[in-house]
């Protein structure tokens, strides 16, 4: 605690600077001016097929009028990084509002698997990690002069201890995933914890209570331990490797999401897209018109097994389940990996997903621009020779359903959500 004991009428005095203070630097987020350079690189480019997930829904008589207004709202947010803020370190980065960016995500996937009326709140949460700041500020800074380690100490000990925030595995509980259930439960993913660790940090340099160069060291997904803070003058080269920056936060936020929902969690590859693509030749077989069942033989009956379940939960409509993924929010990961320009190999994974959903049409689209992108690395690896061999069988396979009659008519391609979009 604070060696200093603050009267009711100075906190509330410095409670209402505080939250003055907390509304234009989140104002400044807003009205910050788009650089003319990262408006071309996150703005969705005029070449880039049109993102299917929404219009689909719509198509299929589902309502996406709040999942649209969020995904316009993270457009915004990262329509204002620019390179260079773009890899700043997230304990000072500017441009983007992180918070939002990580809440308009969790609004749009709430809209796209609940029911309700109204919009997930991004204002309350937003109030909540301004509070967060208000309490460590109020009761927890140390005294004038007081060194890194003890202001740090102070921080993490408000955090992990007496607020009660913990990591867990979002293997457990997807919902660690979210920036609005882990301010609500307290318990959340390295990624989110990092996060609001930084939101913390940054809200006390800006109000002027932070007098050195804080870093926050991010764990990886491997390691057990919570995100710390540490002086930078003190740091190693080595410790440079677990700084994460504003970029590759929102990537790490996308990337968790596409994993824990994609529709094939089980297979023998750790590429999401092979898994997706064994998926669909365990039940198709190599060819169209070959019998899965003598196909791949050197494949356990579990892993076919495993795949059939999946086309059966798809084909009845049943896109969400308990540890077996879902498909609405993997597709809606992809796009928005895809609207902010990182892997190119973000197209290819959107591609087969939407193979498995019947867009046979845009799935073949964008493998076409995966396959023409001009900034694809030349990769010889031999999971990377497998995926290129998987995208030009893909590609044939869809190719030769589209010959076929009647599968690339209007409004065939809505049957998917149609059939039963209910997630129960």
């Amino acid at each position: 605690m604070s060696c200093s004991a603050w009267s009711s009428s100075s906190l509330l005095e410095f409670k209402s600077h505080f939250n003055s203070s907390s509304r234009k630097i989140r104002r400044s987020f807003q009205c910050a001016p788009r650089a003319s350079k990262i408006a071309t690189e996150t703005k969705p480019s005029s070449d880039l097929p049109h993102l299917v997930l929404h219009d689909s829904l719509e198509a299929a008589g589902i309502d996406t009028r709040h999942a649209r207004d969020a995904r316009e709202g993270f457009c915004s947010q990262i329509g204002r990084m620019t390179e260079l803020n773009g890899e700043s370190s997230i304990a000072i980065s500017g441009g983007a509002d992180l918070a939002k960016v990580a809440l308009q995500i969790a609004a749009e996937d709430d809209s796209l698997v609940s029911h309700s009326s109204v919009p997930l709140p991004v204002s309350s949460f937003i109030s909540r990690l301004d509070d967060l700041s208000f309490g460590f500020c109020s009761n927890y800074l140390p005294p004038p002069g007081s060194s890194p380690e003890i202001f740090l100490g102070n921080l993490e000990r408000y955090l992990y201890v007496d607020k009660g925030f913990r990591r867990i595995d979002s293997a457990l509980d997807a919902r660690s995933l979210y920036l609005n259930s882990t301010l609500t439960c307290r318990s959340g993913s390295a990624t989110m914890l990092s996060l609001i660790y930084s939101e913390v940090l940054k809200m006390v340099r800006i109000t002027g209570f932070l007098d050195f160069d804080a870093e926050i060291y991010c764990p990886d997904s491997l390691e057990k331990s919570l995100p710390r803070g540490y002086d930078k003058k003190k740091s190693k080269i080595s410790d440079e490797t677990h700084i994460m920056t504003a970029r590759s936060l929102i990537v790490k936020i996308l990337k968790n999401l596409k994993d824990a929902f994609w529709p094939f969690q089980y297979g023998q590859s750790s590429s999401l897209f092979l898994r997706a693509v064994h998926a669909a030749n365990r039940i198709y077989g190599n060819s169209v018109s070959q019998d899965p069942t003598t196909a791949n033989e050197n494949v356990s009956p579990m892993e076919i097994a495993s795949a059939k379940a999946a086309q059966h939960r798809l084909q009845r409509g049943v896109w969400t389940s308990v540890r077996f993924g879902d498909m609405r929010r993997a597709l809606a990961a992809c796009e928005r990996l895809i609207l902010l320009h990182g892997d190119n190999e973000e197209l290819r994974d959107y591609a087969v997903l939407l193979y498995h959903c019947g867009y046979y049409e845009d799935c073949l689209k964008h493998l076409t621009l995966f396959e023409a992108s001009q900034e694809r690395e030349h990769k010889t690896n031999f999971i990377n020779k497998l995926e290129d061999d998987a995208v030009n069988i893909l590609k044939t396979r869809v190719n030769l359903i589209m010959a076929e009659d009647g599968w690339n008519k209007p409004g065939s391609s809505t049957s998917y959500w149609s059939s039963n979009y209910e997630p129960w």
